[in-house]
């Protein structure tokens, strides 16, 4: 772990692969280290989810998956907001637990799928997770001004619920979007045929 200068924008201290795997609550916020791609992590993590849950499904039915689903975003916003916390900011790019859970909720509403569904699917929620068009930026927007940026208040349990929270909703927002789209498409694709 390396400590950097405490700015509104960088960390209080760079996760490294020893730190995130010291903790559970670390390695599944970091996707099982996913988030720690030096480049898009949201992106790695989202990749990360599509093989976990491409190997799960030989093994889980639709109904375990949505309870893991269920359970993932429960557990996920103590799990995001502790990582958040200790990492001193909100919404760190290298928490991909959001992505995970959301990506999940996506597959398991397609599945079973083609490949090119598939990948449609993980383009269209990379897209709506980082660009955040329309309702999923306002939802972002809305929770991180709520937050604000203040690292420095005693930490308790209601407030990292709130955080980690905040954390997934937008992430939830694009699987809901992704999922809109695949509909109006499949809909439109067999209008035409």
């Amino acid at each position: 772990m390396n400590t950097q200068t405490n700015s509104p924008s960088a960390p209080i201290l760079t996760p490294s692969f020893k730190w995130v795997f010291s903790k559970p609550s670390r390695a599944l916020a970091f996707g099982m280290g996913s988030g720690l791609a030096p480049f898009a992590p949201g992106t790695a993590g989202t990749l990360w989810a599509w093989a976990a849950f491409l190997i799960g499904e030989y093994f889980l039915s639709t109904q375990a998956w949505l309870w893991i689903i269920g359970m993932g975003v429960l557990v996920g916003c103590w799990i995001c907001g502790q990582v958040s916390e200790e990492l001193g900011k909100k919404d760190f790019g290298g928490i991909v637990w959001d992505e995970v859970v959301a990506f999940w909720l996506v597959l398991v509403f397609i599945m079973p799928a083609s490949l090119w569904v598939q990948i449609v699917a993980f383009a269209l929620f990379r897209f709506f997770d980082a660009v955040k068009p329309g309702p999923i930026g306002i939802i972002d927007r809305h929770f991180k001004h709520l937050e604000g940026g203040d690292h420095s208040s005693p930490s308790n349990f209601g407030l990292m619920l709130w955080r980690g929270f905040g954390i997934i909703a937008d992430d939830l927002a694009a699987a809901f979007f992704t999922l809109l789209t695949i509909t109006l498409l499949h809909i439109g694709l067999s209008y035409i045929s």
